[in-house]
Formats: structure tokens, C-alpha cells, sequence
């Protein structure tokens, strides 16, 4: 077993033909023979490389359009055997079988056809790659011997390591190439049986494939990359690593432009911040404090939503995180640099924005593109839990007004506000809001007039006239009475107890408007 190994032959087949030419040229200056199939062939000769067609390795056409032309001895031997073994070298040798020392594949883009809209069955299952994983897998196995390719963005290292090397690769890089190579057969494998699940019965190939984007699977598979290893978790005894599913959106996506480390923390408190400023259409400001919102508003632009949120809690914002619905600008960027803040996501930052940041070096920034909701997962012991993402909203004519007095217009719409917001703080939820902003925020109490109660005492600014949003239904009429006692006229809630009916006389006795939603949003 040597740890350099020269290449010789080499045969590559790709369907991203990013530096494909770069990298075959620099291969053929060390004397590389090229083997090569269909596209990729013609891509090569095209730019004056000398190529072998499979057909002249093997002996054998390429046949059933393609489908068979790289699945032979002649590949899957050269590929395989062990280099210095007497027995696999008097096999090759009786059979002609010649070595392979490089593969350089990348696979059909089966996702990017599972996602064009009515993709006809047939040609989905026809973009399933079978020799590809193939030839990947039968190289990644025999690493000791043979170096597999499977991105582009490794051929520059890689030839620098052959001129390096004289042509040769070292046992590390081969070693690393077969771990990328097995993860990638694993995340391709996966994606497949993920779309295939989601069609119950197979149409005609002339059909649309049928895809049930609304069905849970029968199998979860979970194939996320390392996107990067974090300091710690929650706590400094813990290990924690961030994985991302490639798309670039989203928190796990984001771009960090200043600042320290990301922790565990700060990504969860961002992931929360980011989700609830999604909520709104006019500039929003969200504020959180492990994982719950301390201030949330709206507002003509950013420094007002700011400002009002910022109002709601001062105390427990210190040391938040922030959460922008927009780019932000220098105004509100030389606001916000006077408080103490852990990070902030946005959209994106101006120029002059990130000049006032720039003092705060310890200030985390990050460029986020929103992402669309996929369902959620939660660890249990032994075990999963899968639910869709909560995205249940409602619009103002959605709303049951329940009791004699239906709310203000003004009522309304800070009843509508108020829900956005509870739908993003943890159960228990009791928030009060006027006019876009947050007033006082009750989370994860156990009981609901304790949430009511805590929300009320959290709140610095004043609460007469203001809304409630309860993100569960009054079991009891104490709730809606502790709601009323601290000075809200207006309430939306789900509905659906079996007291219904006394909640909504307590409200009427009590000169309370209140609206059901129908939904609840419930967050553990």
C-alpha cells in the first residue's frame, strides 16, 4: 500500500461541465490517458483533447440510449481491483482489463427535474443516473488505488497537488475524495426516494409524475452536509455543529458580514427573529430574547419599527438578537448601534449601515434571503416527530366576531398584528399590542391567566386601550378577566372550549370586543 498513487488513465463523465476542460487538459499534460463518454466526450475534443470512447475501453457499444454503457468488467474491473494483489492482477490480465486510476463523474440533476412543474414520469425516472453512482461508488471503495472526482470545485486543488506530485495523488486526498463521494451517492439515493414517495401510484410515463408535495413520508431520510462546526451548544459542555440543506436561504444559508463566531444560540435566536419578521408586508423590527419575542413592531420605516420595539422591553433587549424585514439603512443602523445586541439578521445592510457597524466588531451581521417553509422536526427519545410548518394565517374577514360589540377598525388592526406576533412565542401565549407594536409579551407560562398575568407585569409602557392575542382558547372565563383587568379592550383567540359561551359573556359583561380565529398556535 503506497501513499502516492500516479494516474494513467482516466475516465470522466460529467453532466456539470464547470472547468471540465481545465482540469482533462492539466490531466493530459501529465501524461493522462482521457477516456471519456457521449457529452462529455464531445465537450473534450471539441477543445482539442485527445479522447477514448468507452466503447474502445470495453469492447462494447453504448446501447438502450445509453443506459448501458459504462456498467462492464472492463470499467468496473479496472475500477476495483487491487493494485499488487497476485490474484486480481492474473484476473485483469486473463480478461484484458485495463486499470482505471481516476473517475471524474457528477450525476443526472434528478432534483432539478423532480422540481419543474408536471415533469412527465417517464422522464423523471429516466433521470435517475445508474452508472454514474456506479463507477462512483466501485472508485470511492477502492480509494487505495484509485482517486475519485465528483466536484468541480476540487480540481484546482487537485492539480496542484499532481504538479506537486509529478501526476500522483496521496493516500489523504484519495481518502477525502471517497468520503465526499460515498456522501454524495447517499444524498443522491436519498433525494430519489424522497420524490418517489411522494407518488402513490406510478402514472403512465407520458404522464405527470403526480408529485403529493402535502404527504409525509413513509421513511424519513435526512441528508444534511456539515455547514460548519460550532464552538459549543446551549451550554459550553456540549458538542454542536450546523447543518445546511445547500440552498443558500434561510438562517443555515445566511451570509455573515462582521462579527464574532456564530453560536448555537445566536442561530436559534435568529432563526425565531427572522421567522416572525417574515410575518409582515410593512417594515418590522423583532427583537428576541431566547427565542421569544421581547419587542416586535411596525412602522412607517425602519428606525419608527424600531423605536416601538425597542419601547416594548428595553430591559430584556439588551443582549438580544435582531430581526429586519429590510435592508438596513443608516438611520436606523446608527440606532441600533447604541444598544448591545448579539446579531442581527437582514435582508441586507447599506453601505453606510455597515460603516456605523463597523466600531461594533463583535457585532454578528447577517445577510439572510428568506427561505419557504418546510415541515419541522424535533428529536424525541427513541425517535422523530415531523409536522408541517405552521403557516396558518388569517386575514380580517376570516375572523368571527363573537360578542356585542365587534372591535374598532384601529382594534382590529392590532388584534390582527397582535397574532402574528403570539403565533411566534411559546405556549402558554398571552401578548398585548397597540398600533404595530408589542406591549407586553406572556410566553411559555403553565397556565394562561399566569401568562395573561406575566405579560401585564412585563409591560412598561401603558396598557389601557390596548388588544390581547391568546394563542390558545380561554378554557375559563379568569383568563379573559385577567386580560380586561390589565386594560385591553379587544381579544382574539381561537375558540373551540366547551365554555365558550361563558368567556364570551364574561367579555360582553367586561364591554370586551373579541374575535375567533378558528386556529390556534400552539408552540412547544
Amino acid at each position: 500500500m503506497s501513499s502516492e498513487k500516479r494516474i494513467r488513465r482516466a475516465l470522466l463523465s460529467v453532466t456539470d461541465k464547470t472547468g471540465l476542460v481545465e482540469f482533462a487538459r492539466a490531466l493530459a499534460g501529465f501524461g493522462v490517458d482521457l477516456v471519456s463518454t457521449g457529452g462529455t466526450a464531445r465537450a473534450l475534443r471539441e477543445a482539442g483533447l485527445t479522447v477514448k470512447d468507452i466503447s474502445e475501453l470495453t469492447g462494447f457499444p453504448e446501447m438502450l440510449d445509453g443506459r448501458v454503457k459504462t456498467l462492464h468488467p472492463k470499467v468496473h474491473g479496472g475500477l476495483l481491483y487491487i493494485r499488487g494483489n497476485a490474484e486480481h492482477e492474473a484476473a485483469v490480465a486473463a480478461h484484458g482489463i485495463e486499470p482505471i486510476d481516476m473517475v471524474v463523474v457528477n450525476l443526472y440533476a434528478f432534483e432539478k427535474t423532480a422540481s419543474v412543474p408536471g415533469v412527465a414520469f417517464g422522464h423523471l425516472i429516466e433521470n435517475i443516473d445508474i452508472g454514474g453512482p456506479s463507477m462512483v461508488r466501485s472508485a470511492a471503495k477502492n480509494f487505495e488505488d484509485v482517486a475519485i472526482v465528483t466536484r468541480s470545485a476540487d480540481y484546482p486543488a487537485l492539480i496542484e497537488e499532481l504538479k506537486a506530485g509529478g501526476g500522483a495523488l496521496c493516500r489523504a486526498t484519495r481518502w477525502r475524495l471517497a468520503k465526499q463521494a460515498f456522501a454524495l451517492t447517499a444524498a443522491y439515493d436519498t433525494a430519489i426516494a424522497n420524490t418517489l414517495d411522494k407518488i402513490a401510484e406510478a402514472p403512465a410515463p407520458s404522464a405527470p409524475a403526480g408529485l403529493d408535495a402535502a404527504s409525509l413520508p413513509a421513511t424519513l431520510r435526512i441528508n444534511y452536509p456539515l455547514a460548519q462546526s460550532l464552538r459549543y451548544g446551549e451550554n459550553p459542555h456540549q458538542r454542536a455543529a450546523l447543518y445546511a440543506d445547500g440552498s443558500g436561504l434561510g438562517i443555515a444559508g445566511a451570509r455573515q458580514l462582521q462579527g464574532k463566531e456564530l453560536s448555537f444560540n445566536n442561530l436559534v435566536d435568529l432563526d425565531a427573529c427572522w421567522e416572525l419578521a417574515q410575518e409582515f408586508d410593512e417594515p418590522a423590527v423583532i427583537i428576541v430574547k431566547h427565542t421569544n419575542p421581547c419587542g416586535a413592531a411596525t412602522g412607517a420605516n425602519l428606525l419608527e419599527a424600531y423605536k416601538k420595539a425597542l419601547a416594548c422591553d428595553p430591559v430584556s433587549a439588551y443582549g438580544g438578537v435582531i430581526g429586519i424585514n429590510r435592508e438596513v439603512d443608516a438611520e436606523s443602523a446608527e440606532e441600533i448601534a447604541k444598544l448591545f445586541v448579539e446579531a442581527i439578521a437582514a435582508p441586507g445592510f447599506s453601505a453606510e449601515a455597515r460603516e456605523r457597524f463597523a466600531a461594533k466588531k463583535n457585532l454578528r451581521l447577517v445577510e439572510v434571503h428568506a427561505a419557504p417553509a418546510k415541515p419541522v422536526v424535533k428529536h424525541v427519545s427513541g425517535g422523530l416527530l415531523l409536522q408541517d410548518a405552521d403557516n396558518g394565517h388569517i386575514a380580517a374577514g376570516e375572523l368571527k366576531a363573537v360578542t356585542q360589540r365587534p372591535p374598532t377598525a384601529e382594534e382590529l388592526r392590532s388584534l390582527l398584528f397582535a397574532w402574528r406576533v403570539c403565533k411566534h412565542v411559546k405556549s402558554n401565549a398571552i401578548v398585548y399590542a397597540r398600533d404595530g407594536q408589542t406591549l407586553g409579551v406572556g410566553a411559555g407560562q403553565m397556565s394562561r391567566v399566569d401568562a395573561a398575568r406575566f405579560g401585564a407585569m412585563k409591560a412598561v409602557l401603558p396598557l389601557q386601550g390596548c388588544v390581547a392575542a391568546s394563542d390558545a382558547f380561554f378554557p375559563f372565563p379568569d383568563g379573559l378577566e385577567a386580560v380586561a383587568q390589565a386594560g385591553a379592550t379587544a381579544v382574539i383567540q381561537p375558540g373551540g372550549s366547551v365554555r365558550d359561551q361563558d368567556v364570551i359573556a364574561a367579555a360582553d359583561k367586561l364591554g370586551v370586543a373579541m374575535v375567533f380565529t378558528g386556529i390556534r398556535h400552539f408552540r412547544h
